[in-house]
């Protein structure tokens, strides 16, 4: 059975954007969970942006016994590094590009579209962007690591080898620990992928600093 689109909440910076931010939430939260930060976000200098934010699938969640809750993939084992659900990924994955192709439809071009996320959301944003099939204008990866990654270098699609990837973590992350991102972030920078590099010292969070900092890459990446 086919998983139906995803639902998800809109918010527009001005009429008729011509950029738009896919931004997705982590896992057990909904797509109300990062629309404060549009507020506090400064976009001078950039064009009108339509932010979607989605809600991830419903699914049990093994780590968290086996409880139905918005996933963007099944979590098996603490070290869920090495223990990524590929099915949940892959179909989670094909809804993001969903949302990528509804945004191209609304007359947006793919180079000013960005994807990101939190935590779960920015694993899918790597799994999803990185293989995507037309250059896109960023990837935000904050408080994640980098999903499938052994198979990144044979599935990775070159259109997106020079595109901006913002990654950021707190070096007190209970979560996700510090050390796993910083891999994933080495290993794309391996692979030659332009990475920017943020650290903060904070837990599975957003900071005041790391807002500024998006901010600022936002203006160069979707500038005018």
């Amino acid at each position: 059975m086919a998983t139906p689109p995803l639902k998800f909440i809109e918010i527009e910076t001005a009429p008729n954007p011509t950029a738009s931010v896919i931004w997705m939430h982590g896992l057990g939260a909904d797509g109300s969970d990062f629309v404060p930060i549009v507020r506090e976000l400064d976009l001078t200098g950039c064009p009108a942006i339509r932010f979607i934010f989605p809600h991830a699938p419903m699914m049990q969640v093994t780590i968290n016994n086996g409880y139905t809750m918005r996933a963007w993939y099944d979590v098996l084992s603490r070290d869920f590094v090495s223990n990524d659900d590929e099915e949940t990924l892959r179909s989670s994955q094909k809804l993001v590009e969903e949302l990528i192709a509804q945004e191209k439809s609304r007359g947006i071009a793919a180079d000013k579209i960005v994807v990101g996320g939190f935590s779960q959301g920015g694993a899918m944003t790597l799994q999803t962007g990185l293989r995507h099939s037309e250059k896109l204008a960023g990837l935000l990866v904050l408080s994640s690591y980098l999903p499938l990654n052994h198979l990144l270098e044979k599935e990775r699609n070159p259109v997106n080898q020079d595109t901006s990837i913002f990654m950021a973590h707190g070096t007190g992350d209970q979560v996700i620990d510090f050390d796993y991102a910083k891999q994933s972030c080495d290993t794309l920078k391996s692979l030659g992928y332009p990475v920017e590099w943020h650290e903060y010292p904070m837990p599975h969070s957003l900071c005041r600093e790391e807002i500024d900092d998006i901010s600022a890459w936002f203006q160069r990446v979707l500038k005018k």
